[in-house]
């Protein structure tokens, strides 16, 4: 695998980053390890959990194994923000929660600092100020080496980072939003200021939870047990894409895949690859069988008329201002000034 950029620091990662939300959930402890071997093995360096991925033990797994080895060759990203205990003060972005999160991160981690700690998701009660003193606190104590975060808009992030400007304070160099094919909402707004202000885009479900790779053929609402839309706790989430757009995309798909020998999983995390904005895709993966699938969609580039097909096959109903007739009018009045 490649190495890029995370963002404009100095930091190079893999561009695929293996997402471990399955580790203590689907995949047991010994596979959790073998698939950790293997991605390093790959050239992987990039490894993202959470707090609250099967209740703190993904983080225990890649502590066990991150004792073995060579910590400075990894770039280890965790969260936090969600409900980790049954107290009031248990979950959110205030000073107290995330100071006790990083805390107990580090203690599963076995690790003595955070690479890149992220924000899980806004949180509307918390002020900014007090979350983003804590986390240039915590990085001025060297307990993380950089901050991100995950699920915000980006008139949030814009926020977040013009307040750590005004503040001298240091600024988040990543954002974590959904993207994929059947998520392409994201390229009207974070996309564009995540490339405008330098800052890395780390994609989670960039296949949708398994949709892309025609894994549900008999329905979402039909997923069986130990997979993402089966076991989801908001299936909602998943059953929306039930819809013809996404039959449309997954029939393109099959068509390629049929023309290149690739399957629809690899050619769909490949677009998401191919888009200059991103940095590196989180890849989830139950075992070793998946996770060499994923890996198996690097090094190699859609051609330009696969990809005419899959952006028309994807393409997104707009309204007003991310419709070409807004922008077209913007480029006319600049002309005419």
């Amino acid at each position: 695998m490649k190495m890029k950029r995370l963002g404009s620091t100095g930091v190079l990662v893999s561009e695929l980053c293996l997402g471990t939300m399955t580790f203590g959930w689907t995949t047991p402890e010994e596979e959790s390890h073998s698939m950790l071997d293997q991605f390093t093995a790959e050239d992987g360096n990039f490894i993202d959990t959470a707090d609250v991925y099967s209740q703190g033990n993904s983080e225990k797994i890649i502590g066990k194994w991150l004792s073995r080895q060579d910590r400075e060759s990894l770039v280890i990203a965790t969260k936090g923000r969600f409900r980790t205990g049954p107290h009031a003060n248990s979950v959110g972005l205030s000073r107290k929660h995330l100071m006790h999160s990083v805390s107990e991160s580090l203690n599963r981690l076995g690790t003595d600092y955070i690479d890149l700690f992220q924000l899980h998701a806004w949180d509307p009660l918390t002020p900014m100020e007090e979350t983003l003193s804590t986390l240039n606190s915590l990085i001025e104590d060297g307990k993380i080496r950089y901050m991100g975060v995950s699920n915000f808009r980006a008139w949030q992030f814009e926020k977040a980072l013009q307040m750590c400007r005004l503040r001298g304070w240091h600024e988040p160099v990543s954002i974590q939003p959904q993207y994929s094919l059947v998520v392409r909402a994201t390229e009207f707004e974070i996309l564009p200021m995540a490339s405008s202000e330098g800052i890395a885009v780390l994609p989670w479900s960039p296949i949708a939870g398994g949709i892309l790779s025609g894994k549900y053929v008999d329905g979402i609402s039909k997923a069986p047990k130990g997979t993402r839309a089966g076991d989801s706790r908001n299936p909602t989430m998943y059953m929306k894409f039930e819809n013809d757009r996404t039959r449309r995309i997954l029939a393109v798909l099959s068509r390629i895949s049929q023309e290149i020998g690739k399957t629809r999983a690899q050619i769909a995390l490949n677009w998401v690859m191919g888009n200059r904005s991103i940095t590196s895709p989180i890849t989830g993966a139950r075992d070793k069988v998946q996770l060499a699938e994923n890996i198996g969609s690097a090094g190699w580039s859609l051609s330009r008329s696969h990809l005419r097909e899959i952006d028309e096959a994807s393409a997104m109903d707009v309204t007003y201002p991310y419709d070409a007739a807004s922008e077209e009018q913007q480029m006319r009045e600049r002309e005419l000034s």
